[in-house]
């Protein structure tokens, strides 16, 4: 059994199956009011000051790295997620971080398309960190509603992490 698992020589895919690739081509439908009538009109603003030199992944990673310093900084100042000694500086700070990161990955596809590089390995790229800032902004919500004992501080840290779990895990 372990053998089949880590056998390298596997094959997983069928040439039918890898032919299915040649086709595909990413579509989705965004049928939100707030992001067709505020998000949308905003990033299409937003994305007209990218320079047409930078890459569409190198947003998809900056937004990441927002998102990933705000997390970091209020697991530095909230570690406990207590909230006893946060700077109310921090409380500015991380909503921009957000916001910002938010806005990069909203425009990385535009950009994509307004400079015809649009490719899989880039939505893979997008679609991959967007999980990780999936598991990121929880903590960020954790750490500004865990302001409880430490029963109500364990079962609030759950409503936040076991979807997380359930939607990091493959079945």
């Amino acid at each position: 059994m372990c053998t089949t698992l880590f056998d390298m020589n596997y094959k997983y895919l069928t040439p039918e199956m890898l032919k299915g690739f040649d086709n595909y081509k990413y579509s989705a439908i965004d049928s939100s009011p707030i992001s067709r009538y505020l998000m949308h009109p905003f990033w299409n603003n937003v994305v007209l000051l990218c320079p047409r030199w930078m890459a569409p992944n190198l947003l998809t990673f900056l937004g990441f790295l927002f998102t990933l310093s705000a997390a970091l900084l209020l697991s530095y100042y909230d570690w406990n997620f207590y909230g006893d000694s946060i700077p109310p500086w921090v409380f500015l700070v991380v909503p921009v971080l957000i916001f910002v990161g938010y806005t990069l990955d909203g425009i990385d596809g535009k950009q994509a398309r307004n400079t015809g590089t649009s490719s899989p390995l880039g939505e893979l790229f997008d679609h991959g960190l967007d999980s990780w800032t999936a598991a990121l902004i929880p903590v960020c919500l954790y750490s500004v509603f865990g302001r409880y004992d430490v029963t109500q501080t364990n079962s609030t840290r759950n409503v936040f992490v076991s979807p997380q779990g359930e939607f990091s895990v493959p079945p």
